[in-house]
């Protein structure tokens, strides 16, 4: 394959990316994936170099990285798609330390396995996620996700888990972060609607999910189907320490739902507002707060995932 760029995070996976590129590389190639690399020098940088791929003939861009390098790279895809200019397909070399969009997708973590589905992957047409929200400077903006938002505790979690080395891997870190921010959080007088169904009422989250898996491998939204036109959206409510000691083992089974403390809705449009503004998390990522609307973008990607 001679179409390819591979868009790197060198900083992922607590900086060891940057330092195995090379090796990655030489792998890549061996096994027949080869392909012009564009690392990025600073967080932002890579929906730009998706761009520059894209003018310069890709079809197929690889996001080398975790969660978040995912979530750039989709996101300069799909600013391409918004103008009507021919996007490349997205394919994941996983390097970071939560990986839970590929999860979803049972693409590979194994660097031969990964690269192997890669180059002998079937495209799979996946939706996205448009969010127009408040950004932490206070001006209306917009984003984009391709696996899990939401508003409340999680964009904390996602904050205090990202401001740590993850040098215990992406579960111990997101675990400890969870227990951590909970432990202080206060739940807030929400209002939910999705497609004009409305809830309020407190809410400790409210987590938009067009994928399944979250926080290093929580399984929130075990019956999320990424091309399905549709979100499911899970709202928790007033939860005990005693419901989160009891439930958080089942959470990552997928199997803690139905739950009296938390609702399960599903829909193309969701908003969420509170009187007190609540940070947002975008694929790991928190770029600003509530107010905050959610719209599905059906069949805004094309994936490569492993062979059926």
């Amino acid at each position: 394959m001679t179409d390819v760029a591979f868009l790197v995070n060198p900083g992922s996976d607590n900086g060891r990316t940057g330092r195995a590129w090379p090796e990655l590389a030489h792998r890549a190639a061996a096994a027949g994936l080869a392909g012009e690399a564009l690392i990025s020098t600073r967080p932002g940088e890579l929906p730009g170099l998706v761009e520059r791929a894209a003018a310069d003939g890709a079809r197929l861009v690889v996001a080398v990285g975790g969660d978040g390098t995912v979530n750039e790279v989709a996101s300069g895809l799909l600013a391409l798609r918004e103008r009507d200019a021919e996007a490349p397909e997205l394919a994941v070399l996983p390097r970071g330390t939560g990986t839970d969009f590929v999860r979803t997708f049972r693409i590979p973590t194994a660097l031969d396995r990964a690269i192997a589905a890669i180059r002998d992957g079937r495209t799979r047409t996946i939706d996205a996620g448009r969010v127009e929200y408040r950004s932490w400077a206070g001006a209306d903006d917009v984003g984009w996700f391709v696996n899990v938002a939401s508003a409340g505790m999680s964009g904390a979690v996602a904050r205090r888990a990202n401001s740590t080395t993850k040098a215990l891997g992406g579960k111990a870190s997101f675990l400890a972060a969870t227990l951590a921010v909970f432990a202080r959080w206060q739940p807030s007088e929400v209002e939910v609607a999705v497609d004009g169904e409305s809830r309020r009422g407190l809410c400790y989250d409210v987590l938009v999910a067009n994928c399944r898996f979250l926080g290093g491998g929580m399984q929130m939204t075990p019956e999320a189907d990424p091309d399905d036109g549709l979100f499911d959206v899970l709202v928790l409510g007033k939860i005990t320490r005693t419901d989160l000691a009891l439930t958080l083992p089942r959470v990552y089974r997928g199997t803690h739902l139905p739950h009296p403390k938390a609702e399960l809705l599903r829909g193309a449009v969701v908003h969420v507002d509170a009187a007190t503004p609540l940070p947002i998390q975008l694929d790991g990522e928190q770029p600003g707060t509530t107010p905050a609307r959610f719209e599905i973008v059906p069949g805004a990607l094309r994936l490569r995932v492993p062979p059926a």
